[in-house]
């Protein structure tokens, strides 16, 4: 696995002013404060403050541009030759003035995946990426995962308490893209296991990318000799003809973003339903479905709140900001979501109306989404029917996000029930066919 350019800092970096020096000063999107709690007002004060482009500092010394108004995202989305994906671009990593051990780094580096891509090179790893996710048996992954749910649910069931985020919502999605990866149980949990201590940022973090790295390459090169219906073979053997290096790292940003975006959702709407009785009732009596409750945490709660980056290819004004040649523009998918100027008078979404942004727009939307739906509103099912008694353990206003600018998840939710509804018998999930049938 290539690891981002080590680059030293540069005295002229300084805090406390937008990109490239200029005013406004700029406001920090980091530190222990800012969580999913305090994320929806601090986006309010600065569309108050500056319009639907504000200037932020997302670690110290590195200068950005949030965007947060609903027709400048889509604008920064479509519009790829005034913004670039490729963070080579990037003045303050090209003028050397991004600490080598800058936490962003790990986030911007440049690989050679669809997320760092423009033009004709990202359309060609994209047609594998979507060809090869458009592939999988979608009633062959809905019996996968209502399968995993189960035995997830029966590993807790006899206790009558369960904390639903580290023992369901982020258990089940990795297991069901292992899954899809064609990795045997154990080699699967050696993977889960590397990308968590990945996630951990500590000090292990480095190794666990390692040991990452090593059982994707084992991976690859046993698809590339060994082709099965699964997403790493459909990858190798598609007429894109991507490389080793880039079937890699594509599979790399699959995981990661794919996982935790899946793990936040079933949590995120799992607390809508315990906690909102009027909308419990509705989808109890038929008025309202699961896919509604879905919906709702896209527009609310979005999985990713802000998703890094894009490049000003030019000088240009937007919205009002003089935004410079190689500035670093972020995604403020939360944010554009409670634009007020696409919101009904009473800020509340409309039920089926799915203009959110939660998975981008424009040409990088996330592929994966129809897949990642599936497997959240089967997740979802599945543990309303088996503990249909659930209630939460503690009081909603003691439930807490995880404190992070990127990501919107809940650091825990701890339950009770007192019936689970289980099978007579919990089957190992069926590995997921691409070919149509069951494998």
């Amino acid at each position: 696995m290539s690891t981002p350019p080590a680059v030293p800092p540069h005295p002229s970096a300084v805090p406390g002013h937008s990109p490239a020096g200029r005013c406004p000063v700029a406001t920090p999107l980091y530190g222990p404060d800012l969580d999913g709690d305090a994320m929806p007002a601090l986006y309010e004060e600065l569309r108050r403050e500056h319009g639907p482009v504000a200037p932020v500092t997302i670690a110290p010394g590195i200068e950005a541009w949030l965007v947060l108004g609903h027709r400048e995202l889509l604008r920064l989305t479509r519009e790829e030759q005034d913004f670039s994906h490729d963070p080579r671009r990037w003045t303050l990593l090209r003028e050397g003035r991004v600490p080598a051990d800058s936490p962003i780094l790990p986030i911007v580096g440049w690989r050679p995946a669809l997320l760092y891509a423009d033009g004709q090179q990202h359309r060609r790893m994209r047609a594998a990426v979507s060809d090869a996710l458009a592939r999988i048996n979608g009633h062959e992954l809905r019996r996968s995962v209502r399968a995993t749910a189960e035995r997830l649910i029966a590993s807790f069931a006899a206790r009558r308490e369960a904390d639903l985020v580290p023992h369901y919502a982020r258990k089940l999605p990795m297991m069901v893209i292992t899954g899809l990866l064609g990795l045997d149980e154990r080699t699967g949990q050696q993977l889960v296991q590397a990308i968590a201590g990945m996630a951990a940022a500590n000090a292990d973090s480095v190794n666990a990318g390692k040991r990452m790295g090593v059982i994707l390459q084992a991976l690859i090169e046993e698809k590339r000799q060994r082709p099965g219906n699964d997403v790493p073979s459909a990858l190798l053997h598609h007429p894109a003809r991507l490389t080793d290096e880039e079937v890699l790292h594509n599979l790399v940003v699959m995981l990661v973003a794919g996982n935790q975006t899946t793990v936040n959702w079933i949590a995120t709407t799992l607390r809508i339903l315990l906690c909102d009785p009027a909308f419990r009732s509705s989808l109890t009596g038929g008025h309202l479905s699961v896919d509604d409750a879905l919906d709702l945490v896209l527009w609310r709660f979005p999985p990713t709140q802000n998703f890094p980056a894009r490049y000003a290819t030019r000088d240009l004004t937007f919205a009002g900001q003089e935004i410079r040649a190689g500035d670093m523009l972020l995604l403020g998918l939360a944010g554009a979501n409670q634009d007020p100027e696409i919101l009904p008078a009473d800020g509340v979404p409309v039920s089926g109306n799915r203009s959110h942004l939660a998975f981008g727009a424009g040409p990088h939307t996330c592929p994966a989404q129809d897949p990642a739906r599936l497997i959240t509103r089967t997740a979802v099912d599945t543990i309303r029917h088996r503990l249909p008694d659930l209630e939460l353990a503690v009081p909603e206003s003691e439930l807490a996000w995880v404190k992070s600018p990127w990501s919107k998840g809940l650091a825990a939710l701890p339950v009770r029930f007192t019936d689970p509804q289980l099978p007579s018998a919990t089957s190992a999930p069926s590995s997921i066919s691409q070919s149509g049938e069951p494998s």
